[in-house]
């Protein structure tokens, strides 16, 4: 059974190691307005009600080698808009922000991390209608340099006021331990289509509703590797937003007919993927 074409992410709950010196990058630099603070964490969104990244600190946090675990690549920040890319463009070159950044033809990004090391994927969607598919069905996608002098052109040099109305996590892509096993667990028991088998890069690209992806996974930090201490910064959990009790329910069937355990809180359900990921679904 496929997962509901209108499935969505929710909020992702990053560890850290220093609130106080994380608050103040989410805020300064992404444009993450503080909603909600207390005690070891705080709650960025850019409109009311559910946040968008949670922060959590943890005592003693330990950064462990750049991809020596299975874990978070990166959390994708989707942009209501190129404007309001381009605005955050004229940002990080005002803070003198080091970045990545590339054409994927669906999409343009542009790359940073954290103080801690988490990726972070800040970018927009082209137009549906300029997505291609290759002859196997998967999405035709690169890593071209963007057109930085046009992409300027779509906002005032001192534009930005931080992240707009309408932006929200877009997907999450994560180091894995085994490419096959995952892609079955997503696509057999979650109901997630794959939409990108780029084996050549060793990663694929799953999603609902034909999107470009709404997770990614990689073996980039190797083949079996375990998955990433609850004592290291990292990616806590990720969300899946269910659309109706109809869809909680047939995914609880499919995890008792896998024999996958699952703990259910009310209407939240806590699943443990084959790389040690914890997912939220609401």
């Amino acid at each position: 059974m496929t997962i509901h074409s209108d499935t969505k992410l929710g909020h992702v709950r990053l560890r850290i190691a220093n609130l106080e010196k994380s608050i103040h990058f989410y805020k300064e630099i992404i444009g993450f307005p503080v909603v909600q603070q207390h005690g070891s964490e705080a709650h960025l969104s850019v409109e009311e009600g559910e946040p968008l990244i949670i922060l959590e600190e943890i005592p003693n946090a330990k950064r462990l080698p750049e991809r020596s675990a299975a874990g978070l690549y990166h959390v994708a920040i989707l942009l209501p808009d190129r404007a309001s890319l381009a605005s955050i463009l004229y940002h990080f070159a005002d803070k003198q922000v080091r970045i990545g950044q590339a054409d994927h033809l669906v999409s343009e990004a542009l790359y940073l991390s954290d103080p801690d090391g988490n990726g972070l994927e800040i970018y927009r969607d082209r137009d549906r209608s300029d997505w291609n598919v290759d002859s196997s069905g998967d999405y035709v996608m690169a890593s071209d340099p963007i057109n930085i002098e046009n992409l300027l052109t779509e906002a005032d040099e001192h534009s930005w006021s931080g992240l707009p109305k309408g932006t929200i996590i877009g997907h999450v892509h994560m180091h894995v331990a085994d490419l096959e096993e995952t892609e079955a667990f997503y696509r057999d028991v979650i109901g997630f289509e794959t939409v990108g088998n780029y084996r050549a890069m060793q990663a694929k690209f799953m999603a609902a509703g034909r999107y470009h992806h709404h997770l990614g996974f990689n073996i980039w930090a190797g083949k079996d590797v375990p998955p990433t201490p609850a004592t290291a910064v990292g990616m806590t959990y990720y969300t899946i937003k269910l659309v109706n009790e109809q869809e909680q329910n047939d995914l609880i069937e499919r995890l008792k007919q896998a024999n996958h355990n699952y703990r259910q809180e009310g209407n939240t359900l806590w699943v443990i993927d084959p790389a040690g990921m914890t997912i939220r679904f609401v």
